[in-house]
C-alpha cells in the first residue's frame, strides 16, 4: 500500500518516531536512542558531531533497552529471548563492531538495573530470579563479578557515583514492594547509609533513587519522597545524613535530575495529566520555568551548555524531541505522522473522590457516540495529554474514547496511588463504573455500544470488569491481561510476586479470598459481552498458561470469544505487529457492535 492510500490511523503507527536521546557524560557529543525506522524498536548510536546515526542493534523482536557508557565507549543492551525479559547484558563499541558479553560469569536472570561506571570497565548489575531473589554484583572486566547485595525480596540497582565510590540501592527487604527505602553501600559492600520511610509512622512512605551529583567527590544523592503525600526530590549527603528538602511550591508529583556541573535541577513537574519543566538553583534556590507547549513532557535531560532536550507530545500532536534553544533535536526522514484530536478533561464524583477522565471523540460528532472505555496499565501509571496511536486509531473509526485515571493511579497523590491495596480492581472498577454513568447521562456514550478495552493492569481490568459489571458492557478487548490470578501469580516473574503479596497482603495461599476476590476467573461464567484476548507467548508479566484457563472456561460454556497469540512478550515492538492487533481489534469491535459504531469520520 502507498503512503498516499495509507489510512491515518495506519500511518501513525508506521510514521518515524524516537526517543529522547540518552548522552555520554564525558562524551556529550555521543548519544543513544530508540526508533521504530526499520519497522522494530531498536537502539541507534548518534555521532552529534558528525551528524552519523548508525543502528546497534537488530533483532526480529526489537530492542529498547540500553545504556550509553559514560566515556561514549559502549552501548550496553539487554539480550533476552523474544521479549521473555531473561537474559543477559552484552556491549558493542559505540563506532560498531562485535557484540561480546558484558558480564561473563553471570547466568540469565530478569534485570534490576545498571549503572555504569566512568573509567569504562565497571559496572553495578542488578539481577533477579525465582530461585534466588534479587542479586547484585560489581563488574569489572577481566575480573570474576563479585556479588555486594542479595535478599530474597526485589531490590534494584539506583546508581553508581561520579567518582566510583558510594553504590545507592533501592530496596524492599521490609516486604512492601510499593514503597522502597535506599541503601548506600560501597563497591567492597560496606555500608555506608540507610534511608527507610516505611519504619516508625502509620503511614507508608516510599522513597527513589534519582541520581548522584555529577561531581568528583560529591557524595550528594538525589532521591524522591513521599513525606507530604506527594512524590518530590530532596537532597541527602550520604556521609553526613544532612538531607536538603526543595519544598517547591508546586500541586502534584515532583521528579528532578541533575545539570551537568551540580549546581542546579532541572525539575520535571506532573498534574492532572499534564507536565512542565522548571529549573532549580541549589545556590538562590530560585525556581524557573522552561518554557514548553502545553500538553505532556516525558522525558528531559539537561546538556553541558546548559539547554535543555525534552521529548513532548498532546493528544492532538506527535511525539517531538525539541530543544530550549529551538531546535528540533531529531526529525527522522519519512512519512509524517497525522495529528489526532485534542482532549477534554471530565471530573466525576467517584465513591473514593473525584476522577479525572481523559475524553477524545470525532470532530463534529454529536452523541450519544459509540465509547471505548481504554483503562491504563500499571496500574501505579496514568494517562496524560500525550499522543497514543492507539485511541487515535479509535476516534478515526467513528468511536468516542474515554481514559480514566482510576484510584491506583500515579500523579493524584500518594493516598490516591495506594487506595487499590487488599480490594485490588475492585476499587479502580468502581471508578470506571462512576465516569462510565457519566458518559451516558451526559448524552457522550450510547449505553448500548460500549467497549472496555486495556493492555496490562488495563487488559486485567477489562476482564474482571466484564464479570463483575456484565450488564454495562458491549464488547470487551484485553491486552495482555491477568486473568486467572493465582495461577498469573505462580508463573509471573519474581519482582511481580512481590508487587501482588503487597498489593493483595501475602501469597495465594496465605489469603485466598482476596485472591479469588480479584481474580477475573471467579467471575468468568457471569461475563455476558463477546470476549477478544491477545496474548504475547513469551510474556512473563501476564503469563500465557493463565490466560488459557481463562478461555478453557469461555469455551466450555460456548461463549462468544477471539484469542490471537503472537510470538512475543509483554507486547510487541514490531510495527506491522501492532498494526495487525489493533486492526484485529478493530474488526472484532466491529462485528459485534451495530453497524453505526464501525462509520468512519474520514
Amino acid at each position: 500500500m502507498s503512503e498516499s492510500d495509507m489510512p491515518d490511523w495506519e500511518k501513525r503507527f508506521r510514521a518515524p518516531r524516537v526517543s529522547l536521546p540518552d548522552w555520554a557524560e564525558d562524551a556529550p557529543d555521543r548519544s543513544l536512542f530508540v526508533s521504530n525506522a526499520t519497522g522494530t524498536y531498536e537502539l541507534y548510536a548518534w555521532d552529534r558531531a558528525s551528524g552519523e546515526q548508525r543502528q546497534a542493534t537488530n533483532r526480529p523482536n526489537g530492542t529498547t533497552d540500553g545504556l550509553l557508557s559514560p566515556d561514549g565507549a559502549w552501548i550496553w543492551w539487554f539480550d533476552d529471548k523474544d521479549g521473555d525479559e531473561f537474559g543477559v547484558w552484552r556491549r558493542q563499541p559505540f563506532g560498531g563492531g562485535a557484540d561480546e558479553e558484558a558480564t561473563p560469569g553471570l547466568e540469565p536472570s530478569y534485570p534490576s538495573g545498571l549503572a555504569l561506571g566512568r573509567d569504562g570497565s565497571t559496572a553495578v548489575v542488578g539481577r533477579s530470579t525465582d530461585d534466588e531473589g534479587t542479586t547484585i554484583y560489581l563488574v569489572k572486566v577481566g575480573e570474576e563479578p563479585r556479588e555486594i547485595y542479595r535478599h530474597p525480596e526485589s531490590a534494584g540497582v539506583g546508581d553508581l557515583s561520579h567518582d566510583g565510590s558510594l553504590i545507592a540501592i533501592e530496596h524492599t527487604e521490609h516486604g512492601d514492594a510499593m514503597h522502597s527505602a535506599l541503601r548506600v553501600i560501597r563497591p567492597d559492600a560496606t555500608p555506608v547509609a540507610e534511608l527507610d520511610d516505611t519504619r516508625g509512622g502509620a503511614e507508608e512512605l516510599g522513597l527513589e533513587v534519582l541520581g548522584f551529583a555529577p561531581v568528583e567527590g560529591d557524595p550528594r544523592l538525589l532521591i524522591g519522597h513521599q513525606r507530604r503525600g506527594r512524590w518530590e526530590p530532596l537532597v541527602w549527603d550520604v556521609v553526613t545524613g544532612e538531607q536538603t528538602d526543595l519544598t517547591l511550591d508546586l500541586p502534584g508529583d515532583v521528579s528532578a535530575e541533575w545539570f551537568p556541573d551540580g549546581s542546579a535541577l532541572l525539575i520535571a513537574h506532573s498534574h492532572e495529566a499534564r507536565s512542565e519543566l522548571f529549573r532549580y538553583d541549589l545556590a538562590t534556590h530560585a525556581l524557573t520555568g522552561i518554557p514548553t507547549p502545553a500538553g505532556s513532557v516525558s522525558g528531559a535531560t539537561a546538556r553541558p551548555d546548559g539547554s535543555v532536550e525534552y521529548l513532548w507530545s498532546s493528544a492532538a500532536e506527535p511525539p517531538v524531541v525539541r530543544s530550549t534553544t529551538g531546535e528540533v533535536v531529531l526529525d527522522p526522514p519519512g512519512m509524517r505522522c497525522p495529528p489526532s484530536v485534542p482532549v477534554s478533561d471530565a471530573w466525576v464524583e467517584g465513591p473514593g473522590g473525584r476522577i479525572h477522565a481523559l475524553i477524545q471523540k470525532p470532530v463534529g460528532a454529536k452523541g450519544p457516540l459509540p465509547t471505548v472505555f481504554d483503562l491504563h496499565g500499571g496500574p501505579t501509571w496514568h494517562d496524560s495529554d500525550s499522543f497514543a496511536a492507539g485511541p487515535a486509531a479509535w476516534v478515526d473509526h467513528g468511536y468516542a474514547v474515554v481514559r480514566i485515571n482510576y484510584r491506583g493511579s500515579t500523579g493524584y497523590g500518594r493516598a490516591w496511588t495506594d487506595a487499590l491495596k487488599h480490594r485490588v480492581g475492585l476499587i479502580e472498577l468502581e471508578d470506571v463504573a462512576a465516569v462510565r454513568q457519566w458518559a451516558v447521562e451526559s448524552g457522550l456514550a450510547d449505553p448500548d455500544r460500549l467497549i472496555l478495552t486495556g493492555g496490562s493492569w488495563g487488559g486485567y481490568l477489562t476482564l474482571l470488569g466484564l464479570g463483575t459489571q456484565p450488564e454495562s458492557w458491549a464488547v470487551g478487548i484485553a491486552v495482555v491481561p491477568v486473568a486467572d490470578y493465582v495461577t498469573a501469580y505462580h508463573d509471573e516473574m519474581e519482582s511481580l510476586k512481590a508487587m501482588d503479596r503487597t498489593l493483595l497482603g501475602g501469597t495465594p495461599e496465605e489469603v485466598p479470598d482476596r485472591f479469588a476476590a480479584s481474580s477475573p476467573l471467579t467471575y468468568v461464567d457471569d461475563v455476558k459481552a463477546p470476549v477478544y484476548i491477545s496474548a504475547g507467548v513469551n510474556d512473563p508479566r501476564c503469563p500465557i498458561r493463565q490466560i488459557d484457563n481463562y478461555v478453557a472456561r469461555l469455551a466450555a460454556r460456548s461463549a462468544p470469544h477471539e484469542v490471537y497469540r503472537y510470538d512475543a512478550g509483554h507486547g510487541s515492538l514490531v510495527v506491522d505487529e501492532r498494526i495487525k492487533q489493533l486492526r484485529l481489534e478493530m474488526e472484532f469491535a466491529e462485528s459485534h457492535l451495530t453497524p453505526a459504531a464501525a462509520t468512519p469520520t474520514d
